[in-house]
This record gives structure tokens, C-alpha cells and sequence, in this order.
């Protein structure tokens, strides 16, 4: 299918958006989608809608539909909740399969939030757990005999750098320890291959490169050979076996719905679904090429246009993901400042100008006006105002 499909997104007239590896632009079809539903299923088939229009089945659907872009069989992906408590429940699934090792190991270019849940794990356990951070490059030497799980995000949300799904899957399981990845910066931005790399949980979230909307439900892989011996710690009554039938004590479904929690949100998953039907007919491959060569395009202008900008991500292409950070001591003010003409990236603290290249909707000429307009922000101190230095809630 050719790239970019601008005409498939609603994009507000001026705009070169290069932020969709924070929220993902409103694809064109969903609005219809939602208003049917909400209209026709909620509507008029009220709760029978959970029947009719199988609200029932969407975590395991949707799930399906997620599976494919990540390498993962069927029946293997479940969505629902949000990315923290599926970090949270595959966390803890993970630790009780090594009860005699103490350690969490992650990497300091994780996002925060899996770093929370984990010592939120640990204090809850009080077991004697650890959770050890690490540089990014020393992950490898820091798998010891004492690491109990490794969760590591494998983009970095502030630089960018990928890991080596498969190399540091085996050598996690090669030292006896499970491997936890989080896929919020990958899903629909870099190939993956669940099953190829063999790992035991896979977390994500789908409101950035796969466009589901701000919530959006998160989803979480387990293995198919785990998942009958998987005792969830948030045992809620939609992953129990026979949830209609009230027990008063929780017997875990015998597959991937055993992770589900609570009542799916229909109306976001309905927008998720439909979001999804953009990616029928892709190759993540042609996703990625197409990736790599507009952010290779775009560093290349940056750094001869723009000299006080100091590239953040890894020059590599093939060590980062679908984002390029520039270091700025004033990246705040001249995001703002280049948000004001049309050009949307965000800030990372404390010094990151972030973009993302999302070939769906960015071309070569999106990448070419980017540039313009971010060296006459910097080349004229258009940054430089009060009114772009005022620090708003979310950055």
C-alpha cells in the first residue's frame, strides 16, 4: 500500500504533526465508527450490545489485531486497562516464576511508570525484592544469577536508542531470568517479533503509532506455553473461567482472557478497532524504511541548518526507533515557540526536542517545511518570549 495515506487521517490544515509517538492523529474513519456505535449499539440494543454486537469478545478481537504487528500468535494478546497495570500484572506474573531470585532489573532509558509499578510490586511483596537500574549499556553485564525478571522498554521515550529484542531476550534467559518488554514505542513504529524472540511478556500501549486515541487500552502478550500456569494478581471477574456464573472464589480462565481484569471500555476499544483496519494490508517493513529515511533526512537538515541543536538519539538508524531528540537548553521554549507555526513535536526534560516520524501521514516534503520553520525559530530567538517559556501542565 503506498505511503504516506494523509488522506486517510484528519490533520488540521498547516500542521506537519511530529507527534505521533505521543497521541496518534484521529483517523478519518473512526468518528462514523463511534457515533454508529454509540447510536446503533449502545442505543438501541442497550445491553444486549454485550451480546449482539460482541462487546464480549473485543479484548481477545482487538488483541488479534494487535498480535499481528507484533509477531505474537493467535490467542496470545489481550487488551485492556491501562499500560501500568499491565506492566504491573506481567511483572508480577514474571517474579512468581522465580521465587528464589530477588531482582528487577531495568535500564535507566525505561519510561518512569514501569519503574513505579515495579517498586510498587516490590514494597507490596515485602519478599526482599530489589529493583536495579542500570545504564542502557550495561543491561548485558548485569543480568547475574540473582535477576529475576529483566523489564526494559525497548525504545527509549526521550532518545529513542533500541534494544536488541533478540539478543537480549537470550542472553535474560540464557542467565535464568524472564524477559518483560514494554512495546509502547515499538507496536506499529519498528518490525517485532514476539515469537521469533521468545520471550515471556510483551506490555504495550496503542494510542501513539497505532492512532487509538488519548486512553486507548493497553495490551499484554504471554507466551502460549505460560499462560495455564499464570496466576494473575489482579484476579478481576472478566479473567475468571466462568465470570457469569459468580463464584464466590476467582478460577483463572485457561487462556489469554485470564488477564483480563474488569469491564472492557467498549467505546475506546470500538475507536481502537477501527483505527486498526488502517494497518490491514501494511509491511511493517515498508513502515520502517520508510521511517528510517525521513529521519535520516530530517537529522541530516538539522544539523546543517541548525548547529546549536545537538543530536540525542543514536546516529545509527538501525540502533533507534521511529523518533529523533535533539539536546536544546531552551527545548521547551522553542518547542512552543515551533508549535505556534504549525510544527507539533514535544519536550522530554530536561533539555529534549522530540519528533516522530510516522510514514502514515509524514513525507519527505512534511520533513523539508519542518526544518524551515525550526531554523527561523532558532536563527531569529523566536523562543525568546515569556509566553513560550510558561511551563504547561503536560509538556
Amino acid at each position: 500500500m503506498p505511503l504516506p495515506m494523509k488522506d486517510k487521517f484528519t490533520l488540521p490544515d498547516g500542521i506537519i504533526y511530529l507527534d505521533g509517538n505521543s497521541l496518534g492523529p484521529l483517523p478519518k474513519s473512526v468518528a462514523p465508527r463511534l457515533a454508529g456505535m454509540v447510536a446503533d449499539e449502545w442505543g438501541q440494543h442497550l445491553i444486549q450490545g454485550w451480546n449482539l454486537d460482541d462487546w464480549m469478545g473485543q479484548p481477545t478481537r482487538v488483541g488479534a489485531q494487535v498480535g499481528r504487528l507484533i509477531g505474537a500468535p493467535d490467542g496470545s494478546v489481550a487488551m485492556g486497562d491501562t499500560l501500568s497495570l499491565k506492566v504491573y500484572q506481567a511483572l508480577s506474573a514474571a517474579v512468581q516464576m522465580r521465587p528464589e531470585r530477588k531482582v528487577i532489573l531495568s535500564d535507566s532509558g525505561n519510561f518512569p511508570s514501569d519503574l513505579y509499578m515495579a517498586q510498587g510490586l516490590i514494597d507490596q511483596l515485602e519478599q526482599g525484592h530489589e529493583l536495579r537500574i542500570v545504564s542502557p549499556e550495561q543491561v548485558m553485564d548485569a543480568l547475574t544469577d540473582d535477576v529475576a525478571v529483566v523489564l526494559i522498554t525497548q525504545v527509549d521515550y526521550r532518545t529513542g536508542r533500541l534494544h536488541d529484542m533478540a539478543a537480549l531476550t537470550a542472553k535474560a534467559q540464557s542467565a535464568g531470568a524472564v524477559m518483560l518488554w514494554d512495546l509502547a514505542h515499538s507496536v506499529g513504529a519498528v518490525p517485532v517479533d514476539l515469537a521469533a524472540s521468545g520471550c515471556e511478556f510483551a506490555v504495550g500501549c496503542t494510542y501513539k503509532y497505532l492512532n487509538g486515541g488519548p486512553g486507548a487500552p493497553a495490551f499484554i502478550y504471554v507466551r502460549p506455553d505460560l499462560i495455564d500456569g499464570i496466576r494473575p494478581a489482579m484476579a478481576g471477574w472478566l479473567g475468571h473461567a466462568a465470570p457469569f456464573a459468580f463464584e464466590q472464589t476467582y478460577r483463572p480462565a485457561r487462556d489469554i482472557e485470564r488477564m483480563r481484569v474488569g469491564t472492557p471500555p467498549v467505546m475506546q476499544m470500538t475507536a481502537l478497532e477501527e483505527a486498526l483496519r488502517l494497518w490491514d494490508g501494511i509491511d511493517m517493513a515498508d513502515i520502517r524504511a520508510a521511517s528510517i529515511a525521513l529521519s535520516e533526512l530530517f537529522i541530516a537538515q538539522v544539523e546543517a541548518r541548525c548547529p546549536e541543536l545537538r543530536l540525542a538519539s543514536p546516529r545509527d538508524p538501525d540502533r533507534r526507533g521511529s523518533q529523533v531528540s535533539f539536546h536544546f537548553a531552551n527545548g521547551y521554549a522553542a518547542i512552543q515557540a515551533l508549535i505556534s507555526k504549525g510544527v507539533i513535536g514535544d519536550f522530554r526534560a530536561p533539555d529534549i526536542m522530540r519528533f516522530g516520524f510516522t510514514p502514515l501521514y509524514i513525507d519527505e516534503a512534511d520533513v523539508r517545511r519542518a526544518v524551515d520553520h525550526l531554523q527561523d525559530v532558532l536563527d531569529n530567538r523566536l523562543w525568546d518570549q515569556p509566553a513560550f517559556k510558561t511551563r504547561s501542565r503536560v509538556t
